[in-house]
């Protein structure tokens, strides 16, 4: 009997699922490129990683080359560079994190306290720009800007009376550049989902607010930054997971040898063992390292925010 009414049960179920599949298609018709995307460029290749443990010849393929083991892992851990490397992409991350992560929010606070409409737009589209503009372009115009010769920036140093600084063969700058850069091209792409969360916000609290006789801090504390914690704290977790990923291009348009000290991060690092010495197999092992400290970084950060704020991924 018990049987049954479980086979029953679970015939209800999919039925359920199977009417539930049919009545929102539409949405899964639309959701499909990208689940297609994901399972193409990123779960597939994450076969990939058995090359980390293999002495990789391309032209014996994958499984006839030698198994080697941890031995590259080790030779990462083992490199003089090591530490270097691993600071200096904490460190470059960490601080676009610290910057960038928080210029978003304030933008879109500020957007939402215009009340001139065409000027709110006019802000809005011009914020957006930088983002739609390739890395290769926004790297040639940081080199043009900080041009020792002509640059913008170190003009406005002349007219002060100081001397230009050549701010990109000069190490203690690099970390301030990249960040400052990254931030420029994408703190009005980012404030879409904030602006967003703004307008889910009732219009009711803020008259209420207004009927206490609160100031617009006031409003902008208790009500705009509560109504949008959520959002911010569900960000904030994959930006977490990212402190350790920072993007190559960017990185490697603007750093050279002398900037070495500070700019050279891990993905550069991988490019030039993997494509230019054509180390595959150590480049893939450093590649999985960086893998696993982002996911140690992302659950971390989700378990504790799941645990102070009631807020998480999962």
């Amino acid at each position: 009997m018990q049987a049954k009414l479980g086979a029953a049960t679970g015939s209800v179920r999919g039925a359920g699922v199977f009417r539930n599949i049919r009545k929102h298609r539409y949405l899964l018709y639309m959701f499909l490129p990208c689940l297609l995307y994901y399972l193409l460029f990123k779960y597939v290749p994450m076969f990939g990683i058995v090359i980390s443990f293999k002495s990789y010849n391309p032209f014996i393929g994958i499984w006839e080359s030698d198994w080697v083991g941890v031995k590259y892992y080790s030779m990462f851990f083992e490199n003089p560079d090591f530490g270097k490397l691993l600071r200096n992409t904490f460190l470059l991350g960490f601080y676009k994190l610290v910057f960038g992560f928080p210029a978003p929010i304030v933008l879109a606070l500020l957007l939402n306290e215009l009340s001139h409409m065409v000027f709110k737009r006019f802000v809005q589209t011009v914020s957006y720009l930088p983002h739609f503009i390739s890395n290769v372009v926004v790297a040639s115009m940081v080199v043009m800007f900080l041009s020792p010769s002509g640059g913008i920036v170190n003009d406005a140093i002349a007219m002060l009376g100081f001397e230009p600084i050549n701010f990109l063969v000069m190490p203690e700058y690099f970390r301030s550049v990249y960040v400052m850069s990254e931030i420029w091209q994408h703190i009005g792409w980012e404030s879409i989902l904030y602006l967003a969360a703004l307008t889910a916000i009732d219009p009711v609290y803020y008259e209420a607010a207004e009927i206490d006789g609160a100031s617009r801090w006031r409003k902008l504390w208790h009500i705009t930054l509560p109504g949008i914690s959520s959002t911010i704290v569900v960000l904030l977790i994959l930006n977490v997971g990212k402190v350790i990923e920072i993007g190559f291009e960017k990185v490697f348009l603007l750093y050279n040898p002398a900037t070495y000290e500070t700019a050279d991060i891990l993905s550069t690092f991988v490019y030039r063992v993997g494509l230019m010495q054509g180390n595959f197999s150590y480049a893939a092992a450093i590649d999985v390292f960086t893998g696993v400290i982002s996911m140690i970084f992302i659950l971390s950060t989700n378990y504790l925010s799941r645990k102070l704020s009631q807020t998480s991924l999962w």
